[in-house]
């Protein structure tokens, strides 16, 4: 049972973490180098296309703030109990995706996705990094390496915890990176080279 401090407490993280994650670096660099980074390449707003619009440089400086802007509010709001990070990573991670900013249309999300994980259960991160280097390697393609990278999020949270709370978590994180690049893996099977 939840009582008013800790609902207090959850309402406070999930709102931190959305307006965290809502703050978008690719289209602020963008915006101030006089670039519409939703009208260059595949018109997402994460690094990948930061890359390809503004250089590889500017692409892993918008990847680094992703990642940090999902890590941040997990690791200072799972300070005050069990859970309450989490809340704030999923958070992020949603506004990420749906930033208010950018009217609903963000960035599909692995960055963040990637410090939440950091935040919470760093050596999952290891794995994850793994198999979406392997992948990219073979394939490449930066949309399904997220997406293998998630597949094995959502492995290790089913067989190497066992609480309930982190599979949900694990398995939720998964599936919103695995769902946002839907169209990428329709690319793969397609033969088609996806924009992103």
């Amino acid at each position: 049972m939840i009582d008013q401090t800790q609902a207090w407490q959850l309402f406070v993280a999930a709102l931190v973490g959305f307006f965290a994650g809502a703050i978008n670096p690719a289209s602020l660099i963008s915006r101030a180098r006089g670039i519409n980074i939703h009208e260059v390449g595949s018109g997402n707003p994460g690094a990948t296309n930061a890359a390809r619009a503004l250089g590889k440089s500017t692409g892993v400086l918008v990847g680094l703030i992703d990642v940090l802007k999902g890590f941040i509010p997990t690791v200072l709001f799972s300070l005050w109990g069990p859970g309450i990070g989490e809340v704030a990573g999923l958070a992020a991670v949603l506004g990420h995706i749906f930033s208010p900013f950018l009217g609903g249309k963000g960035g599909k999300g692995v960055a963040t996705t990637l410090g939440v994980v950091l935040g919470v259960q760093p050596l999952w991160a290891v794995p994850m990094l793994v198999a979406f280097g392997l992948t990219v390697s073979i394939t490449k393609r930066v949309g399904i390496g997220a997406v293998a990278g998630a597949v094995v999020l959502i492995a290790m949270g089913i067989w190497l915890t066992d609480s309930l709370d982190e599979k949900l978590f694990a398995i939720t994180l998964g599936m919103i990176v695995i769902v946002r690049h839907q169209q990428n893996l329709r690319d793969l099977v397609a033969s088609r080279h996806p924009k992103d």
